[in-house]
């Protein structure tokens, strides 16, 4: 086939990108696993629904490139409907893609005439990747079909990372796909620590501990000054350009704990210590600053309890003391529901008072020493 030119292919000369950027971690190389790692990713049940019951509306090409060793053709635009097309023509691939990847697929039925329209389909090659670059880039990030935050960076970067020293750079990218610079150099330089974690044997994406990836907590965290002076960065090291391994060896340990404190373990069976980006990436920053509240944290994995000694002493217990004032009021307020039947919770009650007395007493004696200046 010329490239440029489309043309028609059978269904057997199309691969699968392994390249894809919606797949996350290190994709198995088999059809059963890419596909598995698309259904997870993108969501191919509406899909399926819509060819079974039409057929296949060959409208837009798919988008396709020779690589080496391989007399097929690689999809690079076009893997959500190939996947489908791949499980609607073979009635045994959903069983094997439950038995290898624990993922059960529900493949509806398709009228015999309609499944002619699986067979052939209308290809656009293109001699190299990076022909097809710009289109695909625009259309999944800033276009009609938007790719996630993790696949919109591994797509940056591995344009940027492919990229000659004279083609451009960043702002190249940045331009072809209706983003702004500094977004993407971000996005970017945090698929580059990803990339040093996984290399080192630090994290993988796959050991995550939460069953969605929330990529924009890493770059986001990697935006503040405290995690970038954590993992030896330099403060500066947000104003150049990318690189790759940016993490310090001294530093490496660092990066595991600290995407595992974002991320969670399966393998450690570590549960994460940010539950929502906002606040948690900003105290875990602040906790990453404060020696004291990271040897908390450190020794035991409570972001609450390590945030709490961030704070001034007389700050904390001035929070403290007005916590307990409105929390004995809400008790007073609703006294009603006590019948006196329960001793255990009169009990309770003449603790909060020897205590909230042995806090009175002591402030008393520090006032009235604090007045005579003794």
């Amino acid at each position: 086939m010329e490239p440029g030119k489309v043309a028609k292919v059978s269904m057997d000369q199309l691969r699968l990108d392994r390249m894809n950027p919606r797949l996350i971690g290190q994709a198995g190389s088999s059809r059963e696993a890419i596909i598995a790692q698309l259904y997870r990713a993108a969501e191919l049940s509406e899909l399926l629904q819509s060819i079974s019951a039409n057929g296949y509306l060959d409208i837009e090409p798919l988008v396709v490139t020779r690589e080496t060793g391989d007399d097929g053709w690689v999809v690079l635009e076009g893997n959500r409907r190939l996947a489908v097309l791949f499980l609607l023509r073979d009635p045994h691939l959903a069983s094997r893609i439950e038995s290898l990847e624990g993922l059960r697929i529900a493949v509806p039925s398709m009228a015999e005439p309609l499944r002619s329209t699986l067979d052939d389909v209308s290809v656009y090659p293109v001699a190299h990747r990076e022909d097809a670059r710009s289109f695909i880039g625009f259309k999944h990030i800033n276009g009609p079909a938007k790719w996630d935050a993790y696949a919109k960076a591994r797509f940056a970067a591995d344009w940027y990372k492919a990229q000659q020293p004279e083609d451009g750079g960043l702002e190249k990218i940045a331009r072809a796909i209706g983003d702004r610079h500094d977004t993407v150099k971000r996005m970017v330089s945090a698929i580059y620590v990803l990339d040093q974690a996984r290399k080192e044997g630090l994290f993988d994406i796959d050991d995550r501990k939460t069953p969605k990836f929330n990529f924009s907590h890493l770059y986001t965290a990697l935006a503040r000054s405290q995690y970038m002076e954590y993992l030896g960065l330099g403060t500066a090291w947000a104003g150049y350009d990318p690189s790759t391994d940016p993490v310090p060896p001294e530093k490496q340990d660092r990066l595991r704990k600290m995407l595992v404190w974002i991320y969670g373990s399966k393998t450690d069976d570590a549960l994460p210590v940010v539950k929502a980006q906002n606040p948690d990436i900003k105290r875990l920053g602040e906790v990453l600053a404060h020696t004291e509240a990271l040897h908390v944290l450190e020794a035991t994995d409570d972001l609450n309890a390590a945030h709490a000694s961030t704070e001034a002493v007389d700050r904390r217990f001035t929070a403290s003391l007005i916590r307990a004032r409105d929390a004995i009021r809400d008790t007073a307020a609703s006294l009603r529901a006590y019948d006196g039947h329960d001793r255990s919770l009169l009990d309770i009650a003449e603790d909060v008072k020897e205590t909230a007395e042995s806090v009175y007493l002591s402030m008393t004696k520090k006032q009235r020493k604090a007045g005579t200046g003794a």
